[in-house]
């Protein structure tokens, strides 16, 4: 996993600190660190497949949020056809009995 901005920075300063003092006359290029402090700040593209994955996230919660709403507006109707269909056949049952 890549380490974040910060996580990167904290890297780097840590690995300024335990350096020597005699590498301090080896002095950096002008712009150096400011160069190095941009790089690690900005926003990294992203690839392709990353963006494509964010996306799906997305549609698979939108989905299922559709489908829970489909269950909720469909589910009163369901029992009560499965009510009439019980009763009908508690009917069909008393009516063979009773003629028997």
């Amino acid at each position: 996993m890549k380490p974040t901005p910060v996580q990167a920075w904290h890297n780097l300063a840590a690995a300024a600190r335990r350096a020597a003092a005699e590498d301090a006359a080896a002095a950096a290029p002008y712009g150096f660190a400011t160069r190095v402090v941009a790089q690690a700040f900005t926003a990294s593209e992203r690839p392709v497949a990353q963006v494509i994955e964010k996306l799906s996230w997305r549609a698979l919660g939108i989905s299922a949020a559709v489908m829970v709403a489909v269950v909720a507006l469909n589910l009163s109707p369901a029992l009560n056809s499965i009510e009439d269909e019980v009763s009908d056949l508690s009917d069909d049952v008393s009516l063979e009995l009773a003629s028997r």
